[in-house]
């Protein structure tokens, strides 16, 4: 045998050692303010219901008025495939999952309001609701009936109402604790964030919280309502809604597109106002790069067109809502506002059409990588992590069953979510069921 060939180098270790000595503190930062996605489940939606209008049985309300829609306006799956433009391979499939998700889960995130849709009320008023809010939703929990994941909006932390705000939220908060406790997906919103200093205030406000009743530091998190020109574009020309995010000590968790302030405070006229309009569009694509890697999950808004009155007018409106939910899918927008009962039949077609159409693909691709067989697309490990995701997304929504996957790639969940992982290896080691 010949001789190793001679590979030449010039640097000496020292110099190595020097570079890594100098970014372990970029390593560090980076770890810090971008950890990736946490992984867990991010509902498909999130249904705001005004305080006063709740109950513990608001889920099913909203279930039972979805399904009785359906069946007036389109009961089977031929109609309703022909109202959305389904294809004729995917009707069956979707229509009947449509219906037992309504029928199971029909919301998947709740929030209770008390802010745009509960308005201005006598503080006595307010502190009663805030408590009953709390009270209903533990009730619900302990029957088996909430929706998995439940919170609360507040009014913004703006002079005028500041004062109400944080008295709201501590009732809330303090009466699920007199109620059993926390729930694990419990979800808090601030609205109408203009300035990162309100972010952090309330991130300083939750740890206040926190301290008072002896809860675990970081124990509660906060979504952000991106509704004024502010959040988007700061005076100084920065991405305030970057600083908002890093301002609040790894306490945000979403972000929530407000349509309708939005638009109008770019002067959007009414006819306008909606989650396609390019004003929209800027803005979401904006929340989206500011929030990427952090673990900050991004929701778009609704549309306030209601599938209501006579059949034609209500499949004017599906139509409408299938559409914007798809496009919202196409650019990552895994989440979304629904305002209506009406709205759940196709917000979970949408989602669970998106998914089922691209199963075949995905987990053909996915297989491949798995095996590192060949293939005419040439996948890398961020794609496999985007692959295994989204087949996630599709478990957790009840779009795909798990042996739909596991079949084909030979991975169970245990072995997709190895290949989600955000960071480490995971994502370029073969998993196994």
């Amino acid at each position: 045998m010949g001789q190793p060939e001679r590979i030449a180098t010039s640097l000496t270790d020292a110099v190595v050692e020097e570079i890594g000595a100098s970014l372990a503190p970029v390593d560090a930062e980076l770890a810090r303010r971008y950890p990736g996605d946490p992984g867990t489940r991010q509902p498909v939606h999130t249904v705001y219901v005004p305080a006063d209008s709740l109950t513990a049985a608001t889920p099913r309300e909203w279930g039972d008025r979805a399904l009785a829609a359906l069946d007036e306006h389109a009961p089977d799956a031929a109609s309703f495939a022909a109202v959305l433009g389904i294809a004729p391979g995917l009707a069956g499939p979707v229509h009947s999952r449509v219906r037992a998700k309504l029928e199971r889960e029909p919301v998947e995130d709740l929030r209770v309001d008390f802010e745009d849709g509960y308005g201005h009320r006598p503080d006595a008023e307010e502190d009663r609701d805030a408590a009953r809010a709390a009270r209903l939703l533990a009730e619900a929990r302990a029957a088996g009936t909430a929706a998995p994941l439940v919170g609360i909006r507040v009014k913004c932390l703006e002079a005028p109402v500041r004062e109400r705000s944080v008295r709201t939220l501590d009732i809330f908060l303090s009466g699920l604790l007199e109620s059993g406790g926390l729930p694990g997906g419990l979800a808090l919103t601030l609205p109408k964030v203009s300035h990162p200093g309100q972010a952090a205030a309330m991130a300083r406000l939750l740890a206040a919280f926190e301290s008072a009743r002896g809860l675990e530091p970081g124990r509660l998190g906060f979504e952000i309502q991106v509704e004024t020109s502010q959040a988007v574009l700061a005076a100084d020309g920065t991405a305030a809604v970057a600083r908002m995010i890093h301002s609040a000590g790894g306490r945000v968790t979403a972000l929530h597109y407000g349509t309708f302030d939005y638009s109008a405070c770019l002067g959007v006229s009414a006819g306008h106002q909606a989650p396609d309009h390019p004003a929209a569009d800027h803005a979401k694509a904006v929340m989206q790069v500011a929030a990427a890697g952090t673990g900050v999950r991004v929701s778009d808004g609704s549309t306030n067109v209601l599938p209501v009155g006579p059949t034609p007018r209500v499949h004017e409106a599906w139509r409408l809502h299938y559409g914007l939910t798809r496009r919202a899918l196409a650019r990552a927008y895994h989440q979304g506002w629904d305002m209506h009962p009406g709205h759940l039949p196709t917000r979970y077609a949408a989602v669970f059409a998106f998914h089922r159409e691209g199963l075949a693909r995905t987990t053909a691709r996915l297989a491949r990588y798995v095996r590192r067989a060949p293939g005419d697309v040439m996948d890398e490990p961020a794609t496999a992590r985007a692959l295994a995701g989204q087949l996630l997304r599709g478990l957790d929504c009840g779009a795909l069953d798990l042996d739909e996957i596991t079949g084909p790639t030979g991975l169970d969940r245990a072995g997709l979510e190895s290949f989600a992982a955000p960071r480490g290896d995971a994502a370029s080691a073969p998993g196994s069921r």
